[in-house]
């Protein structure tokens, strides 16, 4: 029987770096979605209230791989008093041939870091201004730095201003950032002080009300929203939509947990009103930026198809080099 590949979290650093393959990579899953007949169930999503905890289970075939993942990501978000990390997971690898475990991916949540990054980076490269340089982070954890990161992949970031409801969070963030991807930033004391001036704005929070508000939309900005991964979060005011063009992962599933529910709910759109997805943008079937002047909004809930792609790129990379630990798995018919 087919032998089953472990690859532990300190390989997969190794193998997929947040580069622009990765992003490319990530691209190509949006590119699927659009025009190719991709399975992809909705989110299952277990929150644990009492225990202040989350467990999503996402998960994707798309035509153009010949494995698909599983990811299961929980987040428990006590566990730094425990000396715990927040978020963890693996995702499970099967053929899409024969559903047989081809690789269990031990990435402790990397791999969604990273295929979550890539995602903020094939917005901005599709939907922000060329000339876009200015940035505003909303948030402070593991995930803005990330996006910077990425950002700086597909634009030329000449300066960065972080706001985070932690102002002792903020400016470590702010410190990583410039030691680490060696920009100027600075902490800002509000949302309105970050969004000054700013060409690009990423949310990065767990938040559960609005952050944004149209006040805050200056011509040319695009937003980069990527907290709103449950149907209880949100970072973008309903009052956003009257005044951005706004591009989603995926409708059927923002309309259920993305920013775009909140707006349904609040009765500023309908639910039968369509929008772009980022794949049709790419695959030029859909209009994004019109103009330098527009405002864009692109809504990342997070897909089965990105994590599928980027666990495809991590089993490649890791049996191109013999890297992981090989299980023989001695099934019987």
């Amino acid at each position: 029987m087919p032998d089953i590949t472990i690859v532990g979290e300190a390989q997969l650093r190794a193998l997929v770096p947040l580069d622009l393959a990765a992003v490319d990579q990530v691209e190509r899953a949006f590119l699927s979605l659009a025009t190719e007949p991709v399975v992809m169930p909705p989110v299952l999503n277990l929150a644990l209230a009492e225990r202040h905890g989350e467990v999503d289970v996402k998960t994707a075939y798309l035509p153009r791989f010949d494995s698909f993942a599983i990811k299961i990501s929980p987040g428990f978000f006590d566990n730094p008093a425990l000396g715990l990390p927040s978020l963890n997971g693996l995702m499970l690898v099967l053929s899409a041939r024969t559903g047989l475990t081809e690789a269990v991916l031990l990435d402790n949540g990397y791999l969604t870091a990273v295929r979550t990054a890539a995602a903020g980076a094939v917005a901005a490269r599709r939907l922000a201004r060329p000339d876009a340089h200015r940035v505003a982070v909303i948030g402070a954890g593991e995930q803005a730095r990330l996006q910077l990161q990425a950002l700086a992949l597909v634009r030329k970031i000449e300066h960065v201003t972080v706001w985070a409801r932690d102002a002792d969070r903020a400016a470590v963030c702010a410190a990583d950032i410039r030691s680490r991807l060696d920009l100027p930033c600075v902490v800002a004391g509000s949302v309105d002080d970050a969004f000054d001036e700013a060409d690009i704005a990423i949310t990065t929070t767990p938040s559960r009300e609005p952050l944004v508000h149209a006040h805050h939309l200056r011509r040319g900005l695009h937003i980069t929203a990527m907290g709103s991964d449950a149907d209880y979060k949100t970072e973008l005011s309903p009052s956003v939509f009257e005044a951005a063009r706004y591009v989603c992962d995926r409708l059927a599933q923002v309309r259920v947990i993305g920013e775009l529910h909140h707006a349904i709910r609040a009765g500023v759109v309908s639910p039968e009103t369509t929008f772009p997805e980022l794949g049709q943008i790419i695959a030029g079937v859909a209009q994004g930026r019109a103009s330098a002047d527009d405002i864009t909004v692109c809504d990342l809930t997070g897909t089965g198809a990105q994590d599928t792609a980027i666990a495809v790129l991590a089993l490649e990379r890791a049996r191109a080099v013999g890297a992981g630990t090989i299980f023989h798995n001695d099934m019987t018919a």
